[in-house]
């Protein structure tokens, strides 16, 4: 189970705004651990995979491009 899924699902629980933000090649785990955990429509983000082999620009650069993804996760009911 992901620590990250856990924390969200802890913070969501305390009344705290959260997200996980993942790449595309854990989608499917995510939504399957999200689903164990009792919280299938937690909020995630998914970003392109894999980020490992990108540099600190590409990552900068994909975060840049995920923030319109990240507000509106976090604001839309």
């Amino acid at each position: 189970m992901s620590c990250g899924l856990r924390d969200v699902v802890n913070l969501e629980a305390s009344g705290r705004p959260a997200l996980l933000v993942h790449t595309l090649g854990f989608d499917a785990a995510a939504s399957r651990q999200a689903e164990m955990l009792g919280q299938p429509a937690i909020r995630r983000v998914a970003v392109t995979h894999p980020i490992q082999d990108k540099s600190a620009r590409e990552i900068r650069g994909l975060a840049a491009s995920s923030v319109a993804d990240l507000v509106s996760a976090l604001t839309v009911a």
